[in-house]
């Protein structure tokens, strides 16, 4: 795969774009967990933040977060066109030129971190620039096509917006902030290993490293498990800051417990017995990894709300 094909790919427009084309760049499935992830950071911090300054820097976070999706639409449109799961992209399938994604990409990434600035901080601006910038130029450019340790060091990208987040309130970075960026780190390769082994031939096809291509899937399976051990053990230390409560404890206890039950169930499978039931137990477990997270960041929430509950009876 050539680094030309990357620049000039042969990818005719079908048909004038329609709003939801341009939407689509955007990502917005994975931007839901951006914003809420950042929101969350931002409610849970110990400061008072006016309701508008919240609407309007979780927007911007969106927007950067969005931006970055389209950057790597246009850079990835190659193999995108390649793999099952995205050769409906936008750029792909010729709804959006290669050019449109890169300019709209470029002036979205520059508008929201611009307006970050001028809204919060330049600390929370600071982190959505250098956000957008590992997500397109470590992440795509560089590590998934270079390395099976793509999603292992790339999910730093998706880690950052509680961070955020938290810098908009606080104006800084605390332990609390950093275990929650922690927790989707290490969320963030067994979220993606999961979809991998049922996605089969896509990434062999698209000449992606991703592990379960360059070490089998029974590697893979391993280090699933592993990640899952470790995640539990983050989440649990992200109970004892100042952040954790009640809710959240219960919540991690229950869905830790689920989670490690469905990587060891990963684990224990081979191919044969994978794809004797069409890689549903791997299938589950993707699903179960996204309601991990929402969960266990909505726990978060839940607390803060409960404390500013007790704080005004107090």
């Amino acid at each position: 795969m050539s680094d030309s094909s990357l620049h000039s790919p042969s990818l005719g427009l079908a048909a004038e774009p329609e709003l939801k084309d341009y939407f689509a760049l955007l990502k917005p499935r994975v931007m839901s967990l951006v914003v809420f992830t950042a929101l969350v950071g931002l409610l849970v911090a110990p400061v008072h933040v006016h309701p508008f300054l919240v609407f309007t820097s979780v927007l911007f976070i969106a927007i950067g977060g969005g931006a970055a999706g389209a950057l790597n639409m246009w850079w990835d449109a190659d193999i995108d066109a390649v793999m099952r799961r995205t050769r409906n992209r936008p750029v792909p399938s010729g709804k959006v030129s290669p050019g449109e994604a890169l300019g709209l990409g470029l002036a979205l990434s520059g508008l929201s971190v611009m307006m970050l600035a001028l809204s919060a901080n330049l600390l929370a601006a600071g982190l959505l620039a250098f956000t957008i910038f590992f997500y397109v130029v470590i992440y795509t450019m560089w590590l998934k096509r270079w390395t099976p340790q793509n999603i292992v060091i790339g999910g730093a990208a998706g880690a950052f917006p509680p961070m955020i987040g938290w810098a908009v309130a606080t104006g800084g970075i605390s332990v609390e902030s950093l275990l929650m960026f922690t927790l989707i780190f290490i969320w963030t390769p067994p979220h993606f290993w999961s979809l991998a082994l049922f996605m089969k031939s896509d990434y062999d096809d698209a000449g992606v490293p991703m592990l379960t291509v360059t070490h089998g899937h029974d590697a893979t399976r391993r280090h699933i498990l592993a990640y899952s051990v470790a995640l539990a053990a983050c989440s649990l230390a992200l109970a004892l800051t100042s952040i954790g409560g009640p809710v959240f404890v219960v919540t991690a206890l229950v869905m830790n417990a689920r989670f490690l039950l469905g990587a060891v169930r990963i684990w224990r499978r081979d191919t044969a017995q994978a794809q004797a039931d069409a890689y549903g137990v791997e299938k589950r477990f993707f699903k179960l990894s996204l309601w991990y997270m929402f969960l266990l960041f909505g726990a978060l929430l839940a607390d803060a709300m409960l404390r500013g509950l007790w704080g005004g009876f107090a």
